[in-house]
């Protein structure tokens, strides 16, 4: 079963982390390590890390009317900071991936299940 494992964390955080390099490749080192596990173990279908959230764009059509804003949508302490896509037999597999992602530590890791549509 495939899972998208949601990751954020306070985007004050990481815009700390961004300002010295050195804490910033301490940051990335669970990560580098956290991702070739699940390359190893042969679950990892994809992920991507994004950009902080203030580079967004919001689309929205209103009455036909096309709405586009600057900046994160959400209003939260929190940003999306990336996600993994897994195949793991069931969602107690999946969360015990999403415990040991590094953003589970100092953020939240969402669990969540694709819906698979017949074809």
């Amino acid at each position: 079963m495939k899972y998208m494992l949601i990751l954020a964390e306070a985007e004050e955080d990481f815009a700390e982390r961004l300002k010295d390099e050195a804490a910033f490749e301490a940051y990335m080192a669970p990560w580098m390590k956290y991702t070739q596990d699940l390359q190893e173990a042969g679950v990892l279908l994809g992920g991507e890390p994004l950009e902080q959230s203030d580079k967004g764009t919001c689309v929205r059509v209103r009455d036909g009317k096309r709405l586009v804003e600057d900046g994160p949508f959400i209003d939260s302490k929190e940003q999306l900071g990336g996600f993994y896509l897994i195949d793991v037999p069931n969602l107690d597999e999946a969360i015990k991936w999403a415990e040991q992602c590094p953003a589970a530590k100092t953020g939240v890791v969402e669990v969540r299940p694709l819906w698979e549509i017949p074809s």
